[in-house]
């Protein structure tokens, strides 16, 4: 099923349309107070600098003050209940909001700003923590992508509403007052048709001192390492989204020499680029959570960053230009392209980090590690207009400050991959497997999404470890011999993978027995263990006799087993065959077709070595 098909479920649509709906309004207002602060209420440059720049920091002041407890009401409560509440409080927001238009009362439209902020603060852990509890596993990375979809397209139709709404003469604050009041109603009523989502932590105690709360949050987010780099992550996407973001007007203006149509035009380009990125997900991943796509963004960040500064540097020599003459002009194309694809690499590398979060953190805990993760976001966009702030009065102009961001990327990136090489990992089977070969995999569900199980499978090549790696939803630690586990260039890439190395007994008993033990440790975690008990490469593309070395880990600890077996690799590209392929088949072997099968889980008291590969020779047989 497509992810475009979740439109039309009840558990998914009324939940995008009140998040979508929450994102235009909470920027068509901010727009609509600046336009009103700056052009129309006839404050000196003093005073509407002021305003503007105390907005955001009002704006972004309740994710610190009340992220944490945000966190807890989406634990301890039904979460559509409290959406039901947060968008009557949207309403009344808007209402005030209307008030403060009509008027032209800055204080009171201040006041509306925290509202706003302290709307988003509840919303944002729920809004990320409902998903795992709607979708399927499978469907996670594609909802993703339609929610940050949805969320980037509100963002940019909502700039352009309060902009262009407040613009009107004389009807302006009318109307802004309208779209906005009108947006939060219609957000209400779309958020009634949200299935109910149940309390996941019902007896928890609220914790209502947002200090200590805050700490303990942080501690939870934290406690895992993956999730809270994937966390940092996130909140290095904001931070670059946000030094982004606030140069745009000025790298409009100053380097492409255009007017308020070429930056709607490069917000656009950014905005749609994201969407695409974000909705990319789903296919590139094979609709699971594939973190390898994360490196993938990252580098993309920085090379079409990079690019950007080389594509034009300078001043523009003429001002003025509106978006037709803007792209007539010699060069601007490629700012177009780069514009586009850093919204799509951005899009790439934030929505598999989401997913990553949401699969992988304790479901009792998950409101609060977003509530944790809302608060770096906050953390990282106030550093990022601390960083801008601090290279524009350095002498940096905003073509630079792009040049300096996408730079510091790859530091950044470098420093997360490096604390959880997972990432890197794979990123590295992701290429591989789809650069090389064509996988369909069948049966995948039946990997259980949580809790210990023994995968066996046939060996016909030297990357079928990669190739169940790339397609499991789930790390899996394989057991590979010890002489291959110790090629020099290797070993590091074997240990970050967490594979386990064996020996035959007469060979070396020590490494057998210290594989023994690896493997009940892993299933005793709750890991999955993935073994190859034929015990070297097929010599013939046939299923050789099973070793009972599988008889041993199950006597020791009973966990189910699930038999899976790869059809199509004998006579590709690194199995013993491929050597012997003339020049005729040589499409085969870099682009085999290749199928994963996985069988439903056996009980441990039901299995021996003889009927797991009587099992797998029926599962086994080459696509025709």
């Amino acid at each position: 099923m497509s992810q475009f098909a979740l439109f039309g479920q009840r558990r998914f649509a009324p939940f995008f349309w009140t998040q979508a709906l929450a994102a235009f309004n909470d920027n068509a207002f901010r727009n609509a107070l600046l336009v009103l602060v700056a052009f129309q209420l006839g404050l000196d440059d003093h005073a509407a600098s002021l305003y503007t720049n105390f907005a955001p920091a009002l704006f972004i002041l309740p994710f610190f003050l009340f992220s944490a407890s945000a966190g807890q009401l989406a634990e301890r409560f039904e979460k559509t209940r409290i959406i039901r509440w947060v968008k009557l409080f949207e309403i009344l927001a808007m209402a005030v909001a209307a008030a403060g238009f009509i008027t032209h009362h800055a204080m009171l439209l201040l006041v509306v700003l925290f509202m706003m902020g302290l709307h988003s603060t509840v919303f944002g852990p729920i809004k990320y923590a409902i998903l795992p509890q709607a979708l399927k596993p499978a469907e996670l990375v594609g909802g993703n992508g339609l929610v940050e979809m949805g969320t980037q397209l509100a963002i940019l139709l909502g700039m352009i509403a309060g902009t262009t709404s407040m613009g009107v003469a004389r009807a302006g604050p009318w109307l802004a007052a309208g779209i906005t009041l009108a947006v939060a109603v219609i957000g209400y009523l779309s958020c009634r048709a949200i299935p109910p989502a149940p309390a996941t932590a019902p007896e928890l105690k609220i914790n209502w001192n947002p200090f200590g709360e805050t700490a303990r949050v942080l501690r939870i987010t934290h406690a895992n390492r993956a999730v809270w780099n994937a966390v940092l992550g996130i909140s290095w996407f904001w931070f670059f989204g946000t030094v982004l973001i606030a140069q745009l007007p000025i790298y409009t203006r100053e380097t492409l020499g255009g007017d308020n149509t070429v930056y709607t035009l490069v917000l656009t380009l950014f905005t749609i680029g994201s969407g695409v990125g974000a909705l990319a997900c789903e296919k590139l991943s094979g609709r699971r959570v594939e973190i390898g796509l994360v490196p993938l963004g990252a580098f993309g960040l920085t090379a079409f960053g990079v690019d950007l500064y080389f594509a034009r540097h300078s001043a523009a020599p003429v001002r003025g230009l509106d978006w037709l003459d803007f792209l007539r002009g010699a060069g601007s194309w490629r700012i177009v392209l780069d514009l586009t694809l850093i919204g799509a690499f951005a899009g790439l590398y934030v929505v598999p980090l989401f997913a990553f979060v949401q699969a992988r953190a304790p479901r009792e805990k998950l409101s609060r590690i977003i509530a944790g993760n809302n608060i770096m976001n906050a953390v990282l966009i106030v550093a990022a207009a601390g960083f801008g702030l601090g290279l524009g009065a350095l002498g940096l102009d905003a073509v630079q400050i792009f040049l300096a961001a996408a730079l510091l990327n790859v530091l950044v990136a470098a420093y997360i991959f490096t604390l959880v090489p997972e990432f890197i990992l794979r990123f590295i089977t992701w290429l591989l497997t789809r650069t090389l070969y064509r996988v369909r995999a069948d049966g995948l569900q039946r990997v259980p999404e949580e809790g210990a199980a023994l995968l066996v499978c046939n060996h016909v090549s030297y990357v079928d470890p990669l190739l169940l790696m790339a397609n499991l939803r789930r790390p899996a630690r394989f057991v590979m011999y010890y002489r291959i586990f110790n090629v020099p260039l290797l070993k590091s890439l074997f240990r970050m993978a967490k594979a386990i190395p064996i020996a035959g007994q007469k060979e070396d008993p020590a490494v057998l027995q210290q594989a023994y033990d690896a493997i009940d440790a892993a299933l005793a975690d709750g890991e999955l263990v993935c073994i190859f008990p034929e015990g070297a490469l097929t010599r013939d593309g046939a299923v050789a006799p099973f070793r009972p070395g599988v008889e041993k880990i199950l006597a020791r600890r009973p966990v189910p087993v699930l038999p899976m077996a790869l059809r199509g690799l004998w006579g590709s590209m690194w199995s013993r065959r491929d050597s012997a392929l003339g020049r005729a088949r040589l499409p085969r072997r870099f682009r085999a077709r290749v199928e994963l099968v996985v069988d439903a889980p056996l009980p441990p008291e039901r299995v021996s070595a003889a009927t797991l590969e009587a099992r797998v020779r029926e599962l086994r047989g080459e696509l025709a």
